[in-house]
């Protein structure tokens, strides 16, 4: 599986959350609302999730293993660059 498509949808400078992505795989299927956050050690993804009690939240959908994120997060991360480049 393929990522054909990233849109950042949304940039902010203010807070922690960052920007808001699109992501689509293969031209077929896409995930909204992932979110860059800016973390302790950097920027990080944060999948699309659900709440489901007192402040726990859980995945709605999520890369299997670990290098499958960091595929994805490199893809969103290059994108988020050049569209935060073009508004500076």
């Amino acid at each position: 599986m393929e990522v054909t498509d990233v849109r950042v949808r949304k940039i902010s400078d203010e807070g922690k959350m960052k920007a808001i992505v699109s992501v689509t795989f293969d031209n077929e299927f896409v995930v909204h609302d992932i979110k860059i956050i800016e973390g302790q050690n950097g920027l990080f993804i944060a999948m699309p999730s659900r709440k489901i009690g007192e402040g726990d939240f859980r995945d709605i959908a999520h890369p299997i293993n670990s290098e499958t994120r960091a595929k994805l997060q490199e893809h969103i991360f290059a994108e988020y660059e050049k569209v935060k480049n073009k508004e500076e």
